[in-house]
């Protein structure tokens, strides 16, 4: 995995909790249940990535 991809991640994830905060701060179901979903595809996005990875170690 690249660090483009670890940041990338990284970053998604972030937003998502940012977004899911503000969602709590307002009262804003909408918003909250977005940012739970955008850290929920991060970690999928990650998940992905580190098995590539494990896949590429078994390969060589």
């Amino acid at each position: 995995m690249g660090i483009g991809d670890k940041i990338g991640n990284a970053a998604q994830d972030a937003a998502g909790k940012a977004k899911e905060a503000a969602g709590k701060a307002t009262d804003n179901e909408r918003l909250e249940a977005e940012g739970k979903a955008d850290q929920a595809g991060a970690s999928v996005k990650q998940a992905g990535e580190n098995l590539k990875d494990g896949v590429k170690d078994v390969t060589r």
